[in-house]
């Protein structure tokens, strides 16, 4: 058998607003009428964090590969009187591996500091994160 639905009740409008206390210590302002929901304070651009501790590292790792890198050429070169030759080449492995990623980050430091367009400090891993 068809059974007709039921009424339901209406909700009440949760937009009401009591003005039965005018006590009320809030102060409301008006908004503008010309108003696009933004503010200019969401456009300035927050001054940059520089990542010190992560430059830290990038120099230590520059320094480590090109002393690595310079001891490894000289043993290379003969320079010092080295009996067995074949350990000359994993210094220069080593020091190059070591140095790559001190000048790449050392590099965009650098740019970023000097203004340089698309170098920022964003590009360099953060170790506070």
């Amino acid at each position: 058998m068809w059974q007709a639905p039921e009424k339901q009740t209406k909700m009440p409008a949760r937009n009401i607003v009591s003005h039965d206390t005018p006590n009320s210590k809030v102060k409301y302002s008006r908004l503008a009428t010309d108003d696009d929901g933004y503010i200019d304070l969401q456009f300035k651009r927050s001054p940059p964090k520089v990542p010190y501790k992560a430059i830290a590292l990038a120099s230590v790792l520059f320094l480590i590969g090109s002393t690595l890198i310079i001891i490894g050429a000289l043993l290379l070169a003969g320079y010092f009187g080295v009996t067995n030759s074949d350990r000359t080449v994993p210094v220069l492995i080593i020091g190059i591996i070591v140095f790559l990623p001190g000048i790449y980050h050392l590099r965009i430091a650098y740019y970023a500091s000097k203004g340089y367009p698309g170098y920022s400090y964003d590009d360099i891993p953060d170790f506070d994160d």
